[in-house]
């Protein structure tokens, strides 16, 4: 890799690396790592290598091999690990990537079950990051490929209790097989739970109504109400051993591996009831007073039967949730018709490959990408873009798989079928993303890693603090099992991921794709947005605009003329002149004789008329005068247009302008987003009459003109320098760096590959109001998130104060197992149901959409 390929901002870098771990933990405690990467590095990685570790505690050594793939580091684990160096790395230039996969959790049931899974992938060797999401119950890894493996990645989730599913099938459609199977196995687990609480529930009645004799008709001697405890100790067990079997199989597989989590907390609430129970029925005799003999069965059974309804209302809830997932997948047609060997056959689209004819005709969905062969129509791509309208398309268009064709026939080369089609890949990015979380979510973490073990100790001071005081065995170990109940993290857990997996799929329903958490939190905070120009407020493509007959002849004519004149040439003005005409229905003719001056302009002879088309310089090489057309021409540069003069046979006859025209909807975008109390700033290489022409057109103030690109990611460095959050829309290659440069990048999803690749948010249908859509959607789910956040917490900090027995003289009823296991079942269905309530959410945008349709 030659000097010239260093890169401009570190940010982007081409060398995008594996790596393998070539030593072991030795007496010195020195590891080896080797990093590949996918080219050559250039001369100047050792610099950048060097000046990234060379001072970093625990690097031993950096080295290099110039003209290869390799880099090798030697360092002490116990002061830096592999995420650190990878990560300082990147920040110097030499990007170190990873493979990514995802696993799909069993046995996840709060924030504490998260933190400890999350911990056993990070501390596997190899891998860089790991995150772990309850609602969506998957783990997202980042990993050295050649340091570690799925197996391996597997096993160290096993060795802290959970277990992970077969991973999903490869293949075209595979992803909706194995969305299926979640579903149905979602659906299998509900009436499980269900049918764990209606035993609970059938065994709680009497068990609650023996244990208040008083509202029975008739009265008991001690005898009998001796008898009916027994009744109940026999009745509970097959309630703890069915509907409450995994909290006690959780609970042992948590302290087998030194842990507790929120079937710690169940099982030994109830299990503590129970041992007590049991003792008091079976030996009376120990308890120094009669009145301390009383079991509390109806504890164990209602709390059981609680929790467990809580878990099915939750998983009920959280198939909801994924309903922006299920649209997609909705979306995917089931056969196609291609051509082969002269006949067209229709076949499952799954078996559709590369470089097949595809048919599709009116009223169908195209199967699969492709690039139109023959034939026209006008595609309806508002399920993948959000776009309302129906976009025409012709010969030589691309087409999107699952759009809807609605009038003409036509037949297509498919380019992307599978896992590669634009679908597939949209329904992966919003997995991913919401399989992410935002930084806000790491404050659950921090909590969650030390909430069940305090929990335990405020439970056994609770009971220690209500035994000392005097008052029966009893209250002390309502008092415990009460705090062991509320205090489950459940909702705490699930406040972060459940709003996060809901708002990146209403972004995903007008195709905004939302890349991670920690981008939609930071959309939600921008004050500055800055607008690259061309093909972001404009279309970026010249367009005619003005037509000035300054001579004899009419304004159709003079451009009927120039366009005839114009058609030889490649010119992108040219072609914009000739559009234009043809646009008019105006008769464009081939040239008689055609000749292109080099920096001036065309030279042509139409239908026996010598027409020149260019510039000033043109006009005076020709000895024709322009003066009568400068009003027109400075009118016209005003207004950011490019005016060329017109002389035919010898005699200047007018003006034609063209322009890069602005998007229809990029005056209603940026209003709407000034509407949200967000600065617009518009960025572009143009000159500064132009881009003051564009800016007064679509109503910015702020405009930054002449910038070369190399210059953009600087100027965004600028504004964030000033102290703005600032977001960055572009679709060049050259806005790349910018874009990474931006605290959040929005890439237009009709730009090059580099600029989505480099963004944080992918606008994929390339209008500037999917902008507005992010920034709206990420506010609404950031409020979700906090009022979730600020629920969970009130719930514990209030909760578990009350149910040790704080303060009894004002809430003495709420010293109850009973309530507790209720509150504790309403506080996570509550944080589900206000999560889902985003998905009746509707930005400007769609409201709008709505509108016009109705």
């Amino acid at each position: 890799m030659s000097d010239s390929h260093e890169p401009t901002d570190p940010a982007v870098h081409p060398a995008a690396a594996t790596g393998r771990l070539t030593g072991t933990y030795s007496d010195a405690a020195v590891m080896s790592v080797e990093l590949t990467a996918d080219r050559d590095l250039c001369a100047s990685c050792p610099a950048h290598a060097e000046q990234a570790l060379g001072s970093v505690p625990g690097v031993e050594m950096v080295h290099v091999v110039i003209g290869t793939p390799v880099l090798h580091v030697r360092y002490r684990p116990e002061e830096i690990d592999l995420p650190a160096i990878v990560a300082r790395l990147r920040e110097h230039g030499i990007r170190v990537g990873a493979e990514q996969t995802t696993l799909r959790l069993k046995g996840l049931r709060c924030a504490s079950c998260v933190s400890h899974v999350e911990g056993a992938l990070k501390s596997t060797p190899g891998v860089l990051d790991a995150s772990v999401n309850l609602a969506t119950e998957r783990a997202t890894v980042s990993f050295l490929p050649t340091a570690t493996d799925l197996d391996a990645l597997s096993q160290a989730v096993r060795d802290v209790g959970y277990d992970v599913a077969a991973p999903p099938k490869e293949g075209n459609g595979a992803e909706e097989d194995d969305f299926a199977r979640e579903q149905r196995e979602r659906e299998a687990h509900y009436r499980s739970l269900m049918r764990r609480f209606v035993v609970a529930a059938i065994v709680s009645v009497p068990v609650v109504v023996l244990m208040y004799p008083a509202i029975l008709p008739f009265d008991m001697t001690h005898e009998q109400m001796r008898a009916t405890w027994w009744a109940q100790l026999v009745a509970v067990i097959p309630v703890m051993a069915y509907s409450g079997r995994d909290f006690y199989v959780g609970a042992v597989r948590a302290f087998r591996h030194r842990q507790s989590d929120m079937n710690s907390l169940i099982a030994v609430g109830t299990a503590a009831a129970f041992v007590y129970s049991g003792v008091a029925v079976a030996f009376p005799s120990l308890f120094p007073e009669e009145r301390l003999a009383e079991p509390f069965f109806d504890v164990i059974a209602v709390v059981i039967a609680l929790v467990v309804l809580g878990q099915a209302l939750e998983v009920r809830a959280k198939g909801r949730t994924s309903e922006a997932i299920q649209k997609l997948m909705a979306l995917q047609a089931k056969v196609a018709r291609v051509i082969r060997d002269g006949e067209e056959l229709e076949i499952p689209v799954d078996e559709v490959v590369l470089d097949d004819i595809v048919v599709v005709r009116p009223g169908e969905k195209v199967p699969v990408d492709g690039v139109i062969t023959r034939g026209r129509s006008a595609l309806d791509e508002s399920m993948i873009t959000g776009e309302s309208l129906p976009v025409e398309k012709a010969e030589g268009d691309e087409v999107i798989g699952s759009t809807l064709n609605k009038t003409g026939a036509f037949r297509f080369r498919a380019t992307g079928v599978g896992k590669d089609t634009a679908l597939a890949r949209i329904v992966t990015m919003v997995q991913q993303a919401q399989a992410t979380k935002p930084p806000i979510g790491r404050l659950v973490d921090k909590v969650s890693g030390v909430f069940t073990p305090t929990v335990m100790i405020i439970a056994v001071v609770a009971f220690l603090a209500w035994f000392n005081s005097g008052m029966p065995l009893s209250y002390g170990l309502i008092a415990m099992v009460t705090v062991l109940v509320i205090a489950c993290p459940c909702a705490l857990g699930l406040a972060t991921p459940m709003s996060l997996v809901v708002g990146v799929g209403k972004a995903a329903e007008r195709g905004v794709l939302i890349r991670n958490g920690e981008a939609l939190q930071t959309a939600s905070e921008l004050d500055v947005v800055v607008l690259d120009k061309t093909g972001t407020v404009t279309k970026g493509e010249p367009a005619l605009t003005d037509v000035v007959a300054t001579g004899d002849l009419d304004e159709d004519e003079l451009l009927r003329l120039a366009a005839s004149a114009d058609s030889a040439s490649e010119h992108p003005l040219a072609e914009a002149v000739v559009k234009g005409a043809k646009d008019r229905e105006l008769a464009v003719v081939e040239p008689e004789d055609f000749e292109a001056i080099i920096g001036h302009g065309v030279r042509a002879l139409v239908e026996g008329r010598e027409v020149h088309i260019g510039n000033r310089r043109l006009m005076g090489r020709i000895g024709v005068a322009p003066d009568a057309a400068d009003p027109h021409v400075d009118r016209l540069a005003d207004l950011g247009r490019t005016a060329m003069f017109v002389a035919i046979d010898g005699g200047l006859a007018g003006v034609v302008a063209v322009a890069d025209t602005v998007k229809s909807d990029s005056v209603d975008a940026i209003r709407r987003i000034q509407a949200l109390g967000i600065e617009v700033v518009m960025l572009t290489g143009d000159n500064k009459r132009t881009a003051a022409a564009i800016a007064r057109e679509v109503g910015i103030d702020r405009v930054l003109a002449e910038v070369l690109p190399a210059d953009k990611a600087h100027q965004v460095h600028a504004l964030q320098a000033e102290g703005h959050t600032v977001g960055m829309v572009g679709d060049g290659i050259n806005d790349a760096p910018a874009l990474a440069q931006a605290d959040v990048g929005f890439a237009i999803g009709t730009g090059t590959d580099v600029a989505i690749e480099a963004a944080d948010v992918t606008l994929v249908g390339g209008s500037l109001l999917g902008v507005v859509h992010a920034i709206e959607v990420s506010k609404a789910t950031m409020s979700n998130i906090r009022q979730n956040l600020v629920g969970a917490f009130a719930y514990n900090t209030l909760g578990i104060p009350v149910a040790a027995g704080l303060f009894y003289p004002l809430f003495g009823w709420m010293l109850s197992p009973l309530i507790a296991g209720g509150a504790m079942a309403f506080s996570s269905v509550t944080v589900v149901t206000n999560a889902n309530r985003l998905r009746l959410f509707r930005s400007s945008v769609m409201q709008a959409d709505a509108g016009g349709a109705a």
